[in-house]
């Protein structure tokens, strides 16, 4: 199988790590621009921050745990750890979503006083920047390192940049207007827009806790594979996938020959799992060798060899 390296592992915990600080580093940010503002829409979006350390850290223990060897209680390893990590970060952001709509609910009814807006506004942007570019790096390396908990925090990550985005436009259009009711009008279409990329979030790891299927490219691509390398055999029908985390369970039935022998039939499927494992990286292939009396019709989806 094509896994990740016991460095590889190593340098995503370190990303993993590094993440931690940087949402640490950002809260405190906005934190400070709410203060020195009174601005309810940066109180929002300080606190939608406040779940990125929380999500941060489960991110970490979640690919700590995932990069455990398989043992006899697991013994398909510990990779769906991280989509664990990827529903709770979608938890998270639909419950800083509410507490975003409590505060801006306050707001319209109590009124907001901009104290010092523009040095808000400044320290706030400084924070945007630091989150867009850092959420930029995790999505980047998590899809290139099959980590769904990275790429997963690097999209909730980029809901705190258009919660930031937002919340300076309501500043900026409420400073030079004087309608600060546009303060926590903001707020609240904001926490719309992130309660939805949340509920997005959660359900897309929830399909893939349930073992959902490869995408038909990659399906597609495995169909190829079967079909240039399978010389020798009838046909393989049955194939079926799964994702879990960074691996891909591949399993199919292989027809051949009923005269043949053992050692032929083995020999065909190393080609197989070698020729597959090198095209779909983070694969791992299981075949089960049947005689010819097994084969089944190609319209059932079956691959002719």
């Amino acid at each position: 199988m094509s896994t990740l390296t016991k460095n590889e592992h190593g340098r995503i915990a370190r990303i993993a790590a590094i993440n931690i600080g940087v949402a640490l580093t950002v809260v405190t940010l906005k934190y400070i621009a709410y203060a020195v503002s009174g601005s309810v829409a940066l109180f929002s979006d300080a606190l939608e921050s406040i779940v990125n350390v929380m999500t941060a850290i489960a991110a970490f223990s979640a690919i700590r745990l995932s990069a455990k060897p398989a043992d006899a209680d697991h013994p398909f390893g510990h990779y769906k750890a991280e989509f664990l990590a990827a529903m709770f970060e979608g938890a998270m952001i639909a419950v800083a979503a509410v507490l975003i709509m409590i505060k801006a609910y306050s707001g319209l009814v109590n009124g907001v006083e901009l104290a010092h807006p523009g040095l808000g506004l400044i320290i706030n942007i400084v924070s945007t920047v630091i989150n867009a570019g850092w959420a930029w790096a995790l999505i980047k390396w998590g899809t290139n390192w099959r980590s769904p908990a990275l790429v997963a925090d690097g999209q909730h990550l980029f809901t705190d940049v258009i919660t930031s985005v937002g919340v300076v436009a309501a500043l900026i259009v409420a400073i030079l207007t004087g309608w600060t009711i546009l303060d926590p009008l903001i707020a609240a279409a904001v926490a719309t827009h992130i309660l939805f990329m949340g509920y997005n979030i959660a359900t897309d790891s929830m399909s893939r806790l349930m073992d959902q299927a490869a995408s038909p490219e990659i399906e597609g691509r495995i169909r190829g594979v079967i079909e240039a390398n399978g010389h020798g055999a009838l046909e393989a029908h049955d194939i079926r996938t799964r994702q879990a985390g960074r691996a891909l369970f591949i399993e199919f039935h292989l027809v051949v020959p009923g005269t043949m022998t053992v050692d032929d039939a083995h020999v065909i499927c190393d080609r197989l799992e070698d020729s597959i494992e090198q095209s779909i990286e983070g694969s791992e292939v299981v075949i089960h060798v049947e005689p010819e009396h097994k084969a089944k019709p190609e319209e059932s989806g079956a691959v002719p060899l």
